[in-house]
């Protein structure tokens, strides 16, 4: 328990040493004044909604557009993957319904209601690649207009984030916690 606390302690505690400059205490009363562009998140929308991963680029947050086209991509390769074998099932269920020989030797051996099943579950599964690829577009849209949103919200260096330890008087131990202050 003891062990815990002392690590605890010296984790964090470092942190704060180590942002500390010795020798130097410097007071800042000035407050900067920032100016908020209340279309801001419509213009990252905008542009994400042109071309998936610009409103990312915009506000800044480059290693998001990776993520979308890696999204997208892969959507887009299983639509097109599925759709291939939908039609190459669906060519092969219709030429044996009008009779004519196989095309295929691989799928000979497949009777109608295999193909017909087959053929469903490709359909199915391009279905969904189409629907997955829709919604990460518009995940796209959202994730660049909140960002922008929540790029302009005042965080300041009074909200802090600092362990507590709470001598507790029935056990006679120490409780230790994290506590969060924001000063005036």
């Amino acid at each position: 328990m003891q062990n815990q606390l002392i690590i605890l302690f010296l984790f964090l505690g470092l942190t704060t040493i180590f942002a500390q400059e010795k020798g130097k205490i410097v007071l800042n009363d000035s407050l900067k004044s920032e100016t908020i562009d209340p279309l801001r998140p419509s213009k990252a929308a905008f542009y994400s909604a042109i071309l998936p991963g610009l409103g990312q680029v915009y506000n800044k947050k480059y290693w998001k557009v990776p993520l979308v086209y890696g999204a997208i991509g892969t959507s887009t390769y299983l639509y097109i993957d599925n759709q291939k074998k939908y039609h190459l099932y669906r060519d092969e269920y219709k030429n044996r319904l009008e009779g004519l020989p196989s095309k295929n030797p691989s799928l000979a051996e497949l009777d109608e209601n295999r193909l017909l099943r087959i053929q469903k579950g490709y359909q199915r599964n391009r279905d969904l690649s189409s629907l997955f690829m829709v919604g990460f577009y518009i995940l796209n849209i959202i994730d660049a207009n909140i960002d922008a949103a929540l790029s302009q919200f005042n965080v300041d260096e009074n909200l802090a984030f600092k362990p507590a330890v709470i001598k507790n008087d029935i056990t006679l131990k120490n409780d230790f916690g994290l506590a969060l202050n924001y000063s005036f």
